[in-house]
């Protein structure tokens, strides 16, 4: 049984998610206070003041909409899948068709593409008829569907697959760098990994290499520290490729705030710009 308490607004600012007796999801205020006894299958984290919340089995009948804070279904559970609002729009589809939609439920980029990926420096990649572009915030199309694959814009550039080789483009869908790689990333503080014949390395703007292709896996650059695998480990070298650590982590995260957590002989724990652990 749950007791349902009456909260103020000031409670109901920030409620969480908790799953209930009965296998369900309901929401709680930060202080314990039931706002919504458990109903729904899964109820995701407020984004921007709403949250996700589903009901129905994975492959049947399932249904996503949005909750306020106080619990109510502020866009109703109507769509086959639906992310979170992120900058005022939310990712959603119904029968395999995308589209963005507002707090108000309001289809400002229609349900009409294939397959969507979220805003980035202002465009979207949108595939329609097995073909990539860019729409903007108005469904105008930025740059034409003609690409077999592509990432989202960052630091003004955005990888595309064109035939078998990925090139980068700008925001004038203006060949930036060469088709010449055979998988990429996207750019993350002037710097971006790509990979040749199954090895990764990183080049510049100008499509420079500025670290040669030796990696199994590499992720982003963050605080000038890359983390680098090879044969199912990890270390970090810095953006001239110089190593600051040896690779032999067997989980690395991203550096942030100077420290970047590692795991390491069954031990996680986090270490500094200079490789050494800290407390």
């Amino acid at each position: 049984m749950f007791r349902l308490l009456l909260v103020s607004n000031s409670l109901a600012q920030t409620p969480v998610a908790f799953l209930g007796s009965n296998d369900l999801y309901g929401l709680k205020s930060t202080v314990g206070a039931v706002i919504l006894l458990p109903k729904y299958e899964f109820i995701n984290a407020f984004s921007e003041g709403l949250a996700v919340a589903y009901t129905g089995s994975l492959f049947e009948n399932r249904l996503y909409g949005f909750l306020d804070s106080t619990g109510k279904e502020k866009i109703p559970l109507k769509y086959h899948v639906a992310w979170d609002f992120k900058d005022g729009l939310a990712k959603v589809q119904i029968n395999e068709k995308w589209g963005f939609i507002n707090k108000r439920d309001s289809a400002l980029i229609p349900l009409e593409y294939d397959a969507l990926e979220e805003f980035s420096e202002g465009l979207a990649a949108a595939q329609r008829d097995g073909k990539w572009g860019f729409i903007n915030k108005y469904n105008e199309t930025v740059i034409p569907f003609q690409y077999e694959g592509t990432l989202s814009f960052s630091e003004q550039l955005a990888p595309v697959l064109k035939g078998v080789k990925w090139m980068f483009i700008d925001r004038r869908g203006t060949e930036a760098i060469a088709a010449d790689y055979d998988q990429t990333d996207v750019f993350s503080e002037e710097i971006c990994g790509v990979m040749k014949n199954g090895k990764w390395g990183f080049i510049d703007k100008t499509g420079k290499l500025v670290i040669p292709y030796q990696y199994d896996l590499v992720m982003w650059c963050k605080e000038g520290m890359i983390g680098v695998g090879k044969n199912e480990l990890w270390g970090f070298i810095d953006k001239a490729g110089k190593d600051v650590t040896p690779i032999h982590f067997r989980l690395v995260e991203d550096f942030e705030k100077g420290k970047a957590k590692v795991e390491y002989n069954g031990r996680a724990f986090y270490i500094n710009r200079e490789g050494k652990e800290i407390k």
